[in-house]
């Protein structure tokens, strides 16, 4: 079975952008990623928030994604959405990280912040739009799981 954990991100942690729209990775994870460098790739993702992955992980995604058939309109779609908003950032020695307007934008991010660990990537989400997919998903999430259940999980 592929390990597709291997930061071994974990956790939900709630953070307000400073005056510079930066924010702050946890210390507890910060301390995962240190080990692959201080460069990372912030992205647009699915459901309204950004990814963040070391470049390590970017790399293992965009060899998959790089798979995809061109010839599929689903693919070339997905491929767009995911490396035209790609922003190539670098945590500083606080571990802050700067978030681009564009960005922002997308997320629906205004100054609080949810960022969470999702095992090889950190999820960045504005903090309304986290409690309400939260909210939503916590009342389903035992049929969620009887779903994933041919994935072994």
């Amino acid at each position: 079975m592929e390990h597709r954990d291997k930061l071994g991100l974990y956790g939900e942690y709630k953070f307000t952008l400073d005056d510079k729209n930066r924010f702050f990775i946890p210390a507890k994870l910060r301390e995962k990623l240190v080990p692959f460098g201080r460069v990372f790739i912030l992205a647009r993702g699915l459901d309204k928030c950004l990814l963040l992955y070391s470049l390590n992980e970017w790399e293992t995604l965009s060899q998959k994604v790089s798979r995809l058939p061109l010839t599929l309109p689903e693919a070339r779609q997905f491929t767009r959405h995911l490396f035209s908003g790609a922003y190539e950032c670098e945590m500083d020695a606080q571990g802050r990280i700067p978030l681009p307007q564009y960005l922002k934008e997308y997320a629906g991010i205004s100054r609080e912040i949810v960022i969470i660990g999702v095992g090889d990537r950190i999820e960045i989400w504005s903090k309304d739009k986290w409690e309400e997919y939260f909210q939503k998903t916590d009342t389903s999430i035992e049929d969620i799981a009887a779903n994933l259940k041919e994935y072994e999980i």
